[in-house]
C-alpha cells in the first residue's frame, strides 16, 4: 500500500511539473488571484452570485432562496420610453385595442416588479433594477426608469446597452446623457450592463464617452474564462460578470443551476464576496479616469538621396511611438 501510494504521488508531482512547464512555455502562467477572478469564479464560495430576471422568467422563490451563494437580485424595470395610457391619437401603426393591451401588460409587469422587490428584500437579498435602453429621448427614458423603479438609496441602478447600432439601441452618446440625468436626480450614477464588443468600443473611445467609460461594468460574456480582457480602458475588471443564460445553459449542461428557475435565468458572479459586495452595491461612483494614450514624436527631419543621372529626391522622415502599458508590453 505504501509503495503504491508513493508511486501515485510521484506520478502526480511529475504531472504537475510537466503541466507547469507547459503553461509557462505557452505564456499562460497567471497568478492565483487572477485565476480566481477570471477563470470560472462562480465555482468559488468567495465570489457572490447575483440573479437577474425579466418579467417572463419563472421563479420559485422558496427553492431559489435555499442557495445561500445568492446575494443579490436585479430585476428588469423600465423598457425604452414610457407607455401611453391615454390610447388616443397616433399609435405608430398600433390599434387602440393593442395600445390598451400594452398598457395592461405594463401595469402587470410593474406590479410583478414591486412584488419581487418585496420578497427579495425581506429575504435579505441586495436589490437592483435595470432599464433596457432603446432609441428615443434619453431624459424621458431616465425619468421613466426612476418613476418605474423608485430606487431606494441602498438599491443598484443599471442602464442596459445591448449594442452600438443606434437604430436598435440607445446611442452611446444618449446613454451618457441618461447616466448624467440619473446622477442629477439621485446623486448616484448607474452601473453599465453590456457585452464584450460594446465594452471594447467604449473603452477604445473613452475620450468620446467620458461618463459611460467610467461607470462600473456589468459584463456579459458566456465563456469559462476572460483572461487578457482586462484592463480595458478605464476598467481594470468587472463588477459583475453575467456568465450564464439561455445562450449557454441547457437541460444537459449549464455553468450554474439555480434551483426554482428554468434554464433561461441569467446568473452573474461578483468580483468579491457577499460582504464586500454589499459595501459597494449602491455607491454609484465613477471609476478613476486613466490617462489617454498619446503619440510621442521622437524624430523629424529632412534629407535627400541621389537617384542617379543627376536626379535627387527629397525625403521627410518622421517617427512616433505610443505609450504602452507594462501589462500590454509583456503580452
Amino acid at each position: 500500500m505504501e509503495k503504491r501510494q508513493g508511486t501515485g504521488l510521484g506520478r502526480f508531482f511529475r504531472l504537475a511539473i510537466i503541466l507547469g512547464v507547459a503553461l509557462f512555455s505557452a505564456g499562460v502562467l497567471i497568478p492565483d488571484s487572477t485565476l480566481a477572478r477570471d477563470l470560472m469564479p462562480w465555482k468559488s464560495p468567495d465570489h457572490a452570485i447575483v440573479i437577474d430576471a425579466y418579467e417572463l422568467n419563472i421563479i420559485d422563490w422558496d427553492a431559489m432562496l435555499k442557495d445561500k451563494r445568492i446575494a443579490g437580485f436585479i430585476s428588469k424595470a423600465s423598457d425604452g420610453l414610457p407607455e401611453s395610457f391615454s390610447c388616443t391619437g397616433d399609435h405608430g401603426g398600433d390599434t387602440v385595442a393593442h395600445c390598451k393591451t400594452m398598457w395592461r401588460k405594463y401595469a402587470v409587469s410593474r406590479e410583478l416588479y414591486q412584488t419581487r422587490r418585496l420578497i427579495a428584500r425581506a429575504s435579505g437579498l441586495l436589490w437592483g433594477a435595470y432599464h433596457l435602453a432603446r432609441p428615443g429621448n434619453p431624459i424621458d427614458q431616465a425619468n421613466h426608469f426612476l418613476d418605474y423603479a423608485e430606487p431606494r438609496d441602498d438599491e443598484l441602478m443599471v442602464i442596459d446597452i445591448e449594442g452600438i447600432d443606434a437604430e436598435k439601441y440607445m446611442s452611446l452618446e444618449d446613454a451618457g446623457i441618461f447616466a448624467g440625468h440619473i446622477k442629477t436626480r439621485t446623486g448616484r450614477y448607474p452601473m453599465l450592463y453590456t457585452n464584450h464588443a460594446t465594452a471594447k468600443h467604449i473603452a477604445a473611445n473613452r475620450d468620446r464617452f467620458p461618463i459611460l467609460s467610467r461607470l462600473p461594468l456589468w459584463y456579459a460574456r458566456y465563456k469559462p474564462g476572460i483572461r487578457n480582457v482586462f484592463p480595458m480602458g478605464n476598467w481594470d475588471g468587472y463588477s459583475l460578470w453575467q456568465f450564464s443564460s439561455a445562450a449557454n445553459c441547457g437541460k444537459r449542461r449549464c455553468p450554474y443551476r439555480v434551483a426554482g428557475t428554468l434554464t433561461d435565468i441569467d446568473v452573474n458572479v461578483a468580483a468579491m464576496n457577499a460582504k464586500a459586495l454589499k459595501a459597494v452595491w449602491a455607491k454609484g461612483e465613477l471609476l478613476p479616469e486613466k490617462p489617454l494614450e498619446r503619440p510621442l514624436l521622437i524624430a523629424a527631419g529632412k534629407g535627400s538621396i541621389s537617384a542617379g543621372a543627376g536626379m535627387g529626391v527629397d525625403l521627410t522622415l518622421t517617427g512616433s511611438i505610443r505609450r504602452v502599458s507594462s501589462a500590454l508590453a509583456l503580452r
